[in-house]
């Protein structure tokens, strides 16, 4: 068995550093944008986790958005004198929702209250001064009809407020505290004339883009994007399918090994394998484009499409970072077992089993770093969902306890684990191992890490769970013996004759170069091994190389037979109980 192809560790571990090297790249090109997106992201709590706040020694920080976009950070003290104050985060929803009524419509009532107020008001009082009209203390109007000013100064409280035509009382939006000029480092004044320029400014755009107008422009916009993208989805599904089909008129030769595949269509089969993978890829891609733009058609989602709309990218890079590494890693485990596997120090049969090893090794051992890579994959793919990244103590608890549950659900699959890496690293049998085990005798065809597969000589396969079995007879590990009986009929002439016969029968057969290279010792004539009333059953022993002792069983019998036919020795007779055992043993 080769146990060693000198361009295939090389080829994955410069494939796979070359692709840890791109994703670091990627990576360093996009640390500016994903560290400063880290910060915002710390420093800008979700909308969804109300209560989070983000501290900063003696200070705790809330982000104040517009349409779910931050506009300013507001501030409070960490430790409050007296255990007075407000949140930040607090602050920051109240001012959010003071800023809100300036760009979107409010609903006070539910649609059943608003009937019947309107119902009231039209049919019984007349008074036309519904309170669930849309804009029911005058918020709505032009842009441009929206002014955003500061009131107060130093050292009494500065507010930021907004005029609107129409309204005779201003709207109060914020106050600037001491901490906010603080965290800005400047007077609260001066954070007062920029807050203000920016909501001013922020608030017209968020009051523009809610016009009726202009939401159905962009609702228009999204669906032809959306059909556009659709349209790309269908042709790479027909992509898809073409390549499915060509790929299954390639696949028509069989799988096991017994037929070669012609080179030029290995190479056409394995590219349109990879072509049906890039295309599910794409296609997988493309949803998760038409989900982020569909979700930014809905003002105020904008933040969670451009997130949803980063995930692809920022999952190839994951990818790529994992398959890289997982080809380094095996690239190593690979050259560290061909160094194993080929130790000049270890006696030459010990090394023909170590080289038998070697590619069962290899496999187990990549499958368990696949396994590594994949919960390793899923669990950094998890780590990056805020509401799992913000999981408490408890639930981490909880989770621990759901995983102890899952582990005694699921102990039989635990023990067949445990007990296929006994079976590996213990050296029990190994694929290519002729092997009985609870009666199945067959050939190792695959060691997994929760079962073992045996084929036997009628070519069924047998499966059998590794923790299912606790004595194995191996038939071929380092070398292989068999006892060849020969039962002799009671009416022969004379033993000695038939023994002397015997014994130069099997020196000749010793000598004979075509079985002598299979013999690891002279064959053993043990002489008579049993008597029973129909014959006597001579016995020899064969020891020979691993695998190599039915066939040179067969020889042997067939020379003892012929030469014992033409010295006229009879043989037990045929159909005899003791002839039928000893020749089925």
């Amino acid at each position: 068995m080769r146990i060693w192809r000198p361009g295939v560790w090389p080829t994955r571990l410069f494939l796979g550093g070359l692709s840890v090297l791109i994703a670091l790249m990627v990576g360093v090109g996009w640390g500016p944008i994903a560290g400063a997106g880290a910060q915002q992201a710390d420093a800008n709590p979700s909308p969804d986790l109300p209560t989070q706040t983000q501290s900063t020694g003696s200070l705790n920080l809330g982000t104040v958005r517009i349409l779910g976009i931050p506009v300013l950070t507001v501030a409070s003290p960490e430790v409050a004198q007296g255990g007075a104050g407000v949140p930040a985060e607090k602050r920051a929803r109240v001012i959010e929702g003071n800023l809100a009524w300036l760009y979107e419509t409010k609903q006070l009532c539910s649609r059943g209250e608003a009937l019947a107020e309107n119902f009231l008001d039209l049919g019984f009082l007349h008074r036309n001064n519904l309170a669930c009209r849309s804009d029911p203390v005058g918020m709505a109007g032009p842009p441009e009809a929206l002014t955003v000013q500061v009131r107060g100064q130093a050292p009494d409280p500065i507010e930021l407020v907004a005029v609107l035509k129409g309204r005779q009382e201003p709207w109060p939006l914020l106050t600037v505290t001491a901490e906010d000029a603080r965290w800005n480092g400047t007077t609260p004044r001066q954070l007062a004339d920029r807050w203000q320029a920016q909501l001013q400014s922020r608030l017209r755009f968020a009051r523009t883009i809610m016009q009726p107008s202009q939401l159905r422009s962009r609702l228009r916009l999204v669906v032809i994007v959306e059909f556009i993208l659709a349209g790309f989805l269908v042709v790479d599904l027909a992509l898809w399918r073409q390549a499915l089909r060509i790929m299954r008129g390639l696949d028509r030769y069989p799988s096991d090994g017994l037929i070669k595949r012609p080179r030029v269509k290995q190479v056409a089969l394995h590219t349109a394998q990879n072509a049906c993978r890039g295309l599910l890829i794409v296609a997988a891609i493309l949803v998760v484009l038409m989900v982020g733009i569909a979700d930014s058609a809905v003002p105020g989602q904008l933040p969670v499409a451009l997130d949803l709309l980063l995930q692809p990218g920022g999952l190839i890079v994951k990818v790529v970072l994992l398959w890289g590494a997982t080809a380094l890693v095996r690239a190593v485990l690979a050259a560290i077992l061909h160094q194993w596997a080929v130790n000049i120090d270890v006696p030459t049969d010990r090394r023909a089993r170590r080289s038998q090893r070697h590619g069962n090794l290899l496999r187990v051992l990549g499958r368990l770093v696949d396994l590594a890579a994949l919960l390793l994959g899923i669990s950094w793919i998890l780590g990056d969902i805020p509401a799992i990244r913000q999981l408490s103590a408890g639930a981490v608890v909880a989770g621990g306890a759901l995983l102890g549950a899952l582990a005694i659900v699921f102990q039989s699959l635990l023990r067949d684990f445990i007990a296929g890496l006994v079976v590996i690293f213990d050296d029990r049998y190994a694929i290519g191992d002729t092997v009985e085990i609870h009666g199945k005798s067959g050939t190792v065809t695959d060691v997994g890490l929760l079962s073992t597969e045996l084929r036997c000589a009628d070519q069924r396969v047998v499966v059998m769970q590794n923790s299912g079995f606790d004595q194995v007879v191996n038939h071929t590990k380092l070398r292989s013996g068999i006892d060849v009986r020969i039962p002799l009929s009671p009416a022969m002439p004379a033993l000695e004759a038939a023994l002397d016969l015997i014994s130069t029968t099997v020196k000749a057969f010793a000598e004979d170069s075509e079985w002598s290279n299979c013999l690891l010792a002279p064959p053993l004539l043990r002489g008579v091994d049993e008597i029973t009333p129909q014959g006597l059953v001579v016995s020899v022993l064969l020891t020979t190389k691993a695998g190599q002792q039915w066939a040179a069983k067969r020889a042997l019998l067939h020379r003892l037979v012929t030469t014992l036919e033409q010295a006229g020795i009879p043989l037990a007779h045929d159909g005899s109980p003791a002839a039928a055992a000893a020749i089925g043993r």
